[in-house]
């Protein structure tokens, strides 16, 4: 699919109730109002692109950018192109997006630090969102690793900026939900912390209360844990002295 090909099919796709549900969430203009599902049904069609990725993002319109960080090549990304597409993103959703994609490119390392340093509402927000990202969803990295954030949300939440500040306190939660010694840790910081203030605009989000949504989430993720245990059978080795029967290709 080519850049023409794209946009059209994306501006036939938007919708006017997308357009005012986007915008009071902060999307900028120029948009389609293009549903996530139909992005999605995009992507599996391009599948990776990384060309059309960076031809999409150049054009500005905040549907074509969303669709640029599903098909995006995140080998092929660097440090520089992150910052860039993390300056750019301009609104929560997009810094978001812009972090999943982060999260799977060689860069990763580099940029999360400099993003949780920087004064850029967007690129912080990015910064914070790969924390969560990965705080739920890595097994590569120790709790420790995660354990070293929870005294910058802890000290840091109360003067970040707003969408930083929302993205802290989701930072926290998935820190809590990923173990049980974690969530004491989590639980303990917010604590601390009490209560945050989210300005969510004219939206009907609201913001979660990470004393009460830690053991919520904790206790579904341990279910989930334990289901998945359950489905990997354990191999049994052979009786001693019994012969491999070796099967004709």
């Amino acid at each position: 699919m080519d850049l023409a090909s794209a946009m059209r099919e994306l501006e036939i796709a938007g919708t006017e109730q997308n357009r005012k549900v986007y915008r009071r969430h902060g999307m900028p203009d120029p948009i389609f109002g293009v549903s996530f599902g139909r992005l999605g049904e995009m992507k599996k069609r391009i599948r990776v692109d990384h060309d059309l990725a960076l031809a999409l993002w150049a054009t500005g319109n905040a549907d074509a950018r969303n669709l640029a960080t599903m098909i995006a090549d995140p080998s092929r990304l660097d440090g520089a192109l992150l910052d860039s597409w993390a300056r750019d993103a301009r609104w929560y959703g997009g810094a978001d997006q812009v972090a999943g994609l982060a999260v799977r490119s060689p860069a990763a390392r580099e940029v999360r630090p400099r993003w949780l340093r920087s004064g850029h509402e967007w690129t912080a927000r990015a910064g914070w969102s790969m924390v969560a990202h990965e705080a739920l969803y890595s097994d590569e990295q120790p709790d420790a690793a995660f354990e070293g954030y929870l005294p910058a949300i802890e000290n840091g939440i109360r003067s970040a900026p707003n969408r930083v500040r929302d993205a802290m306190l989701h930072a926290l939660i998935a820190i809590g939900t990923r173990s049980d010694p974690l969530a004491d840790r989590a639980l303990a910081a917010a604590g601390r912390i009490g209560p945050v203030e989210v300005d969510h605009g004219e939206t009907g989000c609201r913001t979660p209360d990470p004393l009460t949504y830690i053991p919520k989430a904790r206790d579904h993720r341990r279910k989930r844990d334990l289901q998945i245990q359950s489905r990997r059978k354990p191999l049994v080795p052979p009786p001693a002295g019994a012969r491999r029967t070796l099967r004709p290709r």
